[in-house]
């Protein structure tokens, strides 16, 4: 496995292996690598002939007072990982290479990603999209795979790449969660042992949704929406930042009624100082 630093030996040796007909599948990461991670390098290594992972904390996604400087980081872990997995690349870039002096171009995607994080994270998309078109542009991937835990992520993508031509194609894997439920992120180091169990709280009030409308029928936006933040409450440490009924695509809210198979639920909420977010199709 190679690990590449620099954008333009990384972008030379994507042009190489593009040019040999090699189908190349890409991996974005900010690193600390969790079994989510490594499920997307499985998917890329079924899709792709060379799989590139990149390990890159992307600072333009990171409003004032976030986690960006705590952000947790294991490299050395990072690559073993990724070597265990077979991928045949990490492109780890420095923040200078990324973003030298002077840098001054960013993407703004201005529809699927105006509501939820969108509004609660002002500027945080405009971020993800800079970087994942950098990324785009330097790795050249004819596949780009992602986490379906970061839904509203997954679909303000999906619409850069269909709205600016980008001959790549998004792929998105399931969520994986602990033994327990809850979604496994890299802010889940973040939290103590009695903090983890209050974060059941918002896997638990999903299936709960879930349920609800699959097997109980039930269809009221309203209903479904006071049931989980009314579960959500009887934590002590969560402070709801939203529950929201959203298009599956679009990320536009649903009016009045669930429609199956095209809603999804989406929640973010405070845990003491560590913000997570989970979703779940209805």
């Amino acid at each position: 496995m190679q690990t590449i630093q620099s954008v333009n030996e990384m972008q030379s040796h994507a042009i190489g292996l593009r040019s040999s007909g090699r189908l190349i599948g890409l991996v974005p990461t900010m690193g600390c690598l969790h079994e989510g991670h490594l499920s997307l390098i499985d998917i890329a290594k079924e899709r792709a002939d060379k799989v590139i992972v990149s390990i890159f904390v992307n600072p333009t996604q990171f409003g004032p007072n976030e986690d960006f400087e705590r952000y947790p980081q294991s490299l050395q872990a990072d690559l073993e990982k990724c070597a265990e997995r077979g991928a045949d690349i990490v492109f780890n870039p420095s923040v200078a290479e990324m973003y030298p002096q002077g840098f001054s171009t960013y993407v703004n995607e201005e529809g699927v990603g105006a509501g939820l994080c969108g509004i609660s994270r002002p500027n945080h998309f405009r971020g993800v999209t800079t970087v994942c078109l950098k990324l785009f542009n330097i790795t050249r991937p004819d596949l780009a795979v992602f986490g379906q835990k970061d839904a509203q992520q997954c679909a303000v993508i999906q619409k850069m790449v269909t709205d600016l031509n980008i001959p790549a194609e998004v792929i998105i894997g399931e969520t994986k969660r602990g033994d327990d439920g809850l979604a496994i992120s890299s802010r889940n180091r973040y939290l103590t042992n009695t903090q983890h169990e209050e974060a059941l709280s918002i896997s638990k009030a999903l299936l709960m949704a879930q349920k609800m409308v699959q097997e109980d029928g039930v269809r009221s936006v309203d209903r479904v929406v006071a049931e989980i933040t009314h579960h959500l409450s009887m934590a002590r440490s969560v402070r709801v930042i939203y529950v929201e009924i959203v298009d599956r695509l679009t990320m536009k809210p649903a009016s009045r009624e669930i429609e199956p198979g095209k809603h999804m639920v989406c929640v973010a909420a405070w845990l003491e100082q560590t913000r997570l977010i989970d979703n779940i199709a209805l």
